[in-house]
């Protein structure tokens, strides 16, 4: 092992926390013509289908074929199932130190390199004819690739922060997710119709096995070096101190943590229909095995779209404001499906032909496929927030933890669905059960985590009330301290900031605002920082600059809008001095800062900005739905070249553009 994984820890400590480079190119496809992502997408791809295939040849094997008294076909299914997710509980914490120490390529060879062996093991026992020994061996195989998987995951999600840039990450998650999910659909459906040829299907399914590992490994070659983000790591090798070291660790981020929880109540949302699946198309729909296999068919695609169209909605930003959207639609529609299966009338067992010429069938399909693409537009944006946010020399031990949770909440998924059919609960009104109790943890998670439900409001704003055109985003720091100002226009400047940037943003905000009923509890929300004139309130003014200055320490975004409050006239107003003040903090705290000038435009004469004879927000169509407006960010200034006029200049220049 130590052989296999060197490193050179110096220049690969150096190279780790460097950004990935910005590369351009239209779409998430086209990182599949990249060496630095297609390599890695193929050798992942490989592996959850060569994972899923002797997984579900297995099971059909024991279910179907074989004669085993110790393991009836009944409890096939959960047996290979709970042998498979052990690992996952036993060495997640293990591997998440690997990933952080070692070159993370030089990981995922050896991890490749286990797959071989482990198939070329699996194909003794599918080409044995002796059931008191091909049974054991598979079991054991499974259990290993259960550890083959468990190894693969932290390297998987920490080696993309390093390959892509904050722009590709939503696109790199996606394409990951979506084909995650369709090699375990062809996993399946390949390795349940191979072991099912007379006379040699084992035989085809062992080959076919070590085939789909070599071609993996030989693929894994060609993936770029990922530097070690931690070289001097002293491995813990005690799962449960570790675990619980790395769940600490992830606690540090509030942001982190919750989005961890949310992942793995998406397992436990998904776990509960795909396990249900079978049982559903026999006792609800009325359909034969094929019936269950279009099921998990239009479920899988369903993931797979959501997955791939989290970059088309973000545009191409990682873009959390997705996550309450996703949410909403996953509880919308498990709670339909309730009610389109719930009366189907009983009947002989159909074959897909006549299950699919029942239009009643359709909505079940429809809500399948709906529920499962906004699983998708709920999933992908929290793994990219957890690779963006988590410390980089962490980052595989918190997302190794993130998987010991998943696997904890699938099994609860398990015991909760079969003490429901105990109690009597239909498998409609699990689906039922399960949506509503989406909308509640959902709920939750976002009042614990405001930053979801605010980005949810900016998405919808920028999307829905307005055409938002953002320009020169690139200016927008994507990482360290940064004072953003901009003109003043309306009740909804800060949403549109909002919306724009891809971190969060703290705003210092005229006290008045936050006495207004919505937008007053909106800003609470968001933790803007009021301030009242010195005048006014002496105070209440010093204790707003010390919170600011708290902010860029932190390291975080501070937008101020320098003109006081929101023009009348539609005119760039004087700039008053808070921003010197505020560099002034900065400089007394030895913080680098820059000072980035930005500038709405078009939102003049809106809904939520003022008139020259009227108040803000008495005509609500006063300009129509889906009226264009912008942003455009400028270069950032260091704090030496900032003053009032000069700032002014700045964003009078980018208002003629």
């Amino acid at each position: 092992m130590s052989v296999e994984l060197s490193t050179s820890s110096a220049l690969e400590a150096v190279a780790a926390e460097s950004p990935p480079i910005v590369h351009a190119h239209p779409n998430q496809f086209a990182l599949l013509k990249q060496r630095r992502f297609a390599p890695f997408f193929w050798t992942q791809f490989s592996g959850a289908a060569n994972d899923n295939l002797f997984k579900f040849a297995f099971t059909v094997m024991v279910t179907y074929q074989l004669s085993v008294g110790w393991l009836p076909p009944a409890l096939a299914g959960l047996v290979i199932g709970a042998v498979f997710i052990l690992p996952f509980l036993l060495f997640s914490a293990t591997s998440g130190q690997l990933t952080d120490k070692f070159e993370k390529t030089r990981v995922i060879r050896f991890v490749k390199n286990l797959e071989v062996v482990i198939m070329l093991i699996a194909a003794v026992g599918f080409m044995s004819d002796n059931v008191s020994v091909q049974v054991p061996v598979l079991l054991g195989c499974t259990f290993l690739m259960g550890l083959h998987s468990t190894l693969f995951g932290p390297v998987k999600f920490a080696y993309l922060p390093q390959a892509l840039n904050e722009r590709e990450l939503t696109g790199g998650n996606g394409m990951v997710e979506m084909g995650t999910f369709v090699a375990i659909l062809l996993g399946n459906i390949v390795g349940g119709l191979m072991v099912a040829v007379p006379g040699a299907g084992p035989h085809y399914v062992a080959i076919f096995c070590v085939l789909l590992a070599l071609a993996g490994r030989v693929v894994a070659q060609f993936i770029p070096l990922a530097p070690a983000t931690d070289p001097g790591l002293r491995i813990n090798w005690n799962p449960i101190t570790e675990t619980w070291r790395n769940l600490r660790l992830a606690n540090d981020n509030v942001v982190v943590f919750r989005s961890m929880l949310g992942i793995s109540w998406m397992w436990f949302f998904g776990a509960t229909f795909l396990s249900q699946f079978p049982s559903f198309a026999k006792e609800v729909m009325h359909g034969n095995e094929q019936v269950a296999s279009l099921l998990l068919v239009v479920f899988s695609i369903g993931i797979a779209t959501g997955s791939l169209l989290c970059e088309v909605l973000s545009k191409r930003h990682v873009e959390i404001g997705l996550v309450p959207l996703g949410a909403i639609g996953m509880s919308v529609f498990a709670v339909d499906l309730y009610f389109a299966s719930r009366g189907l009338p009983p009947s002989r067992l159909m074959t897909l032909g006549e299950f699919i010429s029942h239009h009643a069938h359709w909505r079940v399909m429809a809500d399948l496929a709906l529920l499962s693409l906004f699983a998708g537009l709920y999933s992908v944006p929290m793994y990219a927030l957890i690779q963006l946010r988590s410390q980089p020399t962490h980052r595989a031990r918190i997302i190794a933890a993130n998987n010991i949770l998943n696997a904890l909440f699938m099994i609860v998924s398990a015991v909760l669905a079969g003490a429901l059919l105990r109690a009597e609960f239909t498998i409609p009104q699990i689906f039922l059960f399960v949506g509503l109790a989406n909308a509640v943890v959902a709920f939750y998670i976002f009042m614990l985590v405001p930053e979801y439900l605010l980005r949810f409001i900016a998405f919808v704003a920028s999307r829905c009330i307005y055409r938002f055109k953002i320009s020169g985003d690139h200016n927008i720091p994507t990482q360290g301290a940064a004072v953003l100002t901009c003109n003043h226009v309306s009740f909804i400047d800060p949403v549109l900031l909002m919306a724009a940037s891809p971190r969060p943003i703290y705003f210092l905000m005229d006290h008045r605002i936050f006495k207004m009923p919505v937008l007053g509890w909106l800003f609470r929300l968001a933790r803007a920082i009021p301030i009242a004139p010195r005048a006014e309130d002496p105070a209440a003014y010093e204790s707003a600059f010390e919170a600011a200055a708290k902010v860029l320490r932190d390291g975080d975004l501070l937008a101020i809008f320098p003109e006081g409050g929101i023009t009348s006239d539609g005119k760039l107003q004087a700039f008053k001095g808070g921003i010197m003040k505020i560099l002034e903090n900065a400089e007394r705290d030895g913080i680098k800062v820059s000072v980035v000038p930005m500038a709405l435009t078009n939102l003049w004469g809106s809904f939520f900005s003022r008139v020259e004879k009227g108040g803000a927000m008495v005509r609500p169509f006063r300009r129509g739905l889906f009226s264009r407006v912008g942003l455009i960010a400028g270069d950032a200034l260091a704090p030496a070249q900032v003053q009032p006029e000069v700032l002014r200049s700045r964003i009078a220049g980018l208002l003629k553009l």
